[in-house]
């Protein structure tokens, strides 16, 4: 029997403790907030998105260029793995309309609980309000307790799982990409990822519409298309569709200073049957109301339509039916890592063995989204999570087996 630490109560590092636990090892989990699992539970505010049921191949392709790298971990824990592990704590899960994965009760509390008795149950110890600091002169860990003290451990092997940087009040602040690279690991810079985008909106469009939604939308970045909702903000654009295409959205922004997007406010419908329907219009109808009658469109996507055309308006059908149907938006910055739902960037890809050890530091495993990956929302993102925290336990194992 061995004693294991993991660092982080998120789903990589409690899925990792279940394994290595249920495997007779001694595992403690080290916590720097009082509780645990916090982003998880937030996630699971409004429906626990799990994972998603489509075929495998369009699974892995959500990764991009980590699909590759993640594929033996996701393959290892699939979706269906995932569900099955859900099931098996009462949270029966089930598939909505979108291909999506939620338990029934549509919550993370209730399957959260079911998970931390069953770890109590395997004897993991949740040490909570515990800081990881680094490691000593020794090669112990170090951590800061909220008194101020300090306290150390000499585990046999560690897991690392603490997260990116999002949402940190939640207790995944990135600090300890200072602490890895102090020792040579090489880590892709922290980005926001499924985050919004600033903008400069008239200032209409800010008062007035800040906070509505844009529904059943397309929108195009390069040659890279995703249909869904989109959300204004005073500060820009966010939302689903917007979060989908963040990755090329921000490569752009890094390439080129700016990104373009065209929203397509009306999928359903072609251009040219877009402009039989506008020309129709009554005499004496103001603009607005036609827009609305005609074509279909709320207050908020007519007051969208206004900012891209950056002026008055067309008055031919042909015209407003393209303007409609592609209303470009040059998109000035992502929005704060901080309001971003995940992380993209992480320990790279390299520095880590097929066990999801760091190669520089034997005995130091990682998982998560400390991990070099990113996907879009749609339960892509739990899923690898879950995956690398079951595949570094293995890894884990398999490390201390060694002759």
């Amino acid at each position: 029997m061995s004693d294991i630490a993991i660092i982080g109560a998120g789903p990589a590092g409690l899925i990792a403790a279940e394994r290595l636990a249920g495997a007779g090892h001694r595992v403690t989990i080290y916590e720097r907030m009082a509780s645990p699992a916090r982003k998880f539970l937030l996630a699971g505010r409004g429906g626990l998105n799990l994972t998603h049921s489509e075929p495998f191949d369009a699974f892995l392709g959500r990764y991009r260029e980590a699909g590759d790298w993640l594929e033996s971990a996701l393959r290892a824990f699939p979706p269906q793995a995932l569900r099955d592990w859900a099931d098996g704590l009462g949270a029966e899960t089930f598939v909505g309309s979108s291909g999506r994965v939620f338990p029934r009760a549509m919550k993370a509390s209730p399957l959260l609980r079911a998970w931390l008795g069953r770890l109590d149950g395997l004897g993991v110890r949740l040490a909570s309000g515990r800081l990881w600091t680094g490691w000593d002169v020794d090669g112990a860990l170090t951590f800061r307790l909220a008194s101020g003290e300090t306290e150390t451990a000499r585990p046999d092997a560690t897991l690392l799982a603490l997260g990116g940087a999002s949402w940190p009040r939640l207790g995944s602040d990135g600090s300890w990409v200072s602490m890895l690279a102090a020792r040579g690991v090489a880590i892709a810079p922290l980005r926001p990822a499924n985050g919004g985008f600033t903008l400069a909106w008239s200032p209409q469009m800010k008062e007035r519409f800040a906070g509505q939604p844009l529904k059943r939308i397309v929108i195009r970045c390069g040659d890279e298309t995703t249909a869904g909702e989109a959300m204004i903000d005073a500060a820009g654009i966010e939302g689903g569709a917007i979060y989908a295409l963040s990755a090329p959205i921000r490569e752009a922004i890094a390439r080129n200073g700016r990104a373009a997007i065209s929203i397509d406010l009306r999928p359903d419908l072609t251009a040219p049957e877009l402009a039989v329907r506008l020309a129709r219009r009554r005499k004496g109808e103001t603009l607005s109301n036609h827009l609305r009658k005609a074509a279909g469109l709320a207050p908020v996507a007519i007051a969208l339509l206004r900012d891209a055309a950056g002026a008055a308006l067309p008055d031919e059908p042909e015209a407003l039916a393209g303007l409609i149907k592609a209303a470009e938006l040059r998109l000035d910055a992502p929005m704060p890592i901080a309001r971003a739902i995940s992380t993209a960037g992480g320990i790279v890809s390299d520095e880590v063995d097929a066990g999801f050890m760091l190669k520089r530091l034997p005995g130091i495993f990682a998982a998560g989204e400390m991990l070099d990956w990113e996907a879009p929302t749609g339960g892509y993102l739990l899923q690898a999570s879950f995956a690398t925290g079951v595949a570094a336990a293995a890894g884990i194992e398999t490390w201390l087996a060694r002759p």
